[in-house]
């Protein structure tokens, strides 16, 4: 199976409520050659892909055919770690090693946090508190 292939069996859950989040995605869709399919979590059966409203609300999560669930900054790396591209591949395996993967989670943390900012955010897409 091609990286293509691989990557169009796999969805990348996001909060569609957050007009940030949404335009992230059509951005990377537009750009991205293995882009996989993408649903808002408000819109897909998230316990079928192991996955809580909770955890869904907290960050993007990429959940491979396999099962295996990548959230935050790790769903980031596994989506480039399927690009065609080496430089993109190579910049995915990159995000997988200390100290990179440390600073490409604390720069997804103040992206997520912040996301309401960002051009394209609303007051709607500010982080819900945790319950």
């Amino acid at each position: 199976m091609d990286a293509a292939t691989r990557a169009r069996a796999s969805l990348l859950v996001f909060d569609g409520d957050c007009a940030f989040c949404t335009t992230a995605v059509g951005w990377m869709s537009r750009l991205l050659p293995a882009m996989p399919d993408a649903a808002p979590y408000q819109w897909t059966d998230l316990p079928a892909y192991g996955l809580t409203e909770a955890d869904a609300r907290s960050r993007v999560w990429l959940v491979d055919p396999a099962g295996h669930r990548f959230g935050g900054a790790a769903a980031v790396s596994a989506l480039l770690r399927h690009q065609p591209a080496p430089w993109l591949r190579f910049l995915g395996w990159l995000g997988t090693v200390p100290p990179w993967s440390w600073a490409a989670e604390a720069g997804y943390r103040v992206v997520a946090r912040n996301r309401h900012r960002l051009p394209g955010g609303t007051p709607a897409c500010r982080m819900k508190p945790a319950e």
